[in-house]
């Protein structure tokens, strides 16, 4: 089974061995490429994240507080 590299578009066959290869990528450079897009904020969630009661309680007045 292969796969299209994400970056280029190149067909990827899955490595079995230890290192893995660079799967889902081709090559280090298609990796790096996609690190990069990552640092560079080029990939987006597209909805927003829901607040869960967690966050909502992480203020300094917080019920949950720890003196």
């Amino acid at each position: 089974m292969k796969f299209k590299c994400p970056i280029c578009g190149k067909m990827v066959k899955p490595k079995t061995d230890e290192k893995g290869g660079f799967f889902p990528f081709c090559s280090e450079r298609c990796k790096l490429v996609d690190l990069n897009e990552w640092f560079e904020e080029g990939y987006t969630i597209s909805s927003p994240v829901p607040e869960t009661d967690e966050e909502e309680g992480e203020g300094e007045n917080s019920k949950n507080k720890v003196d």
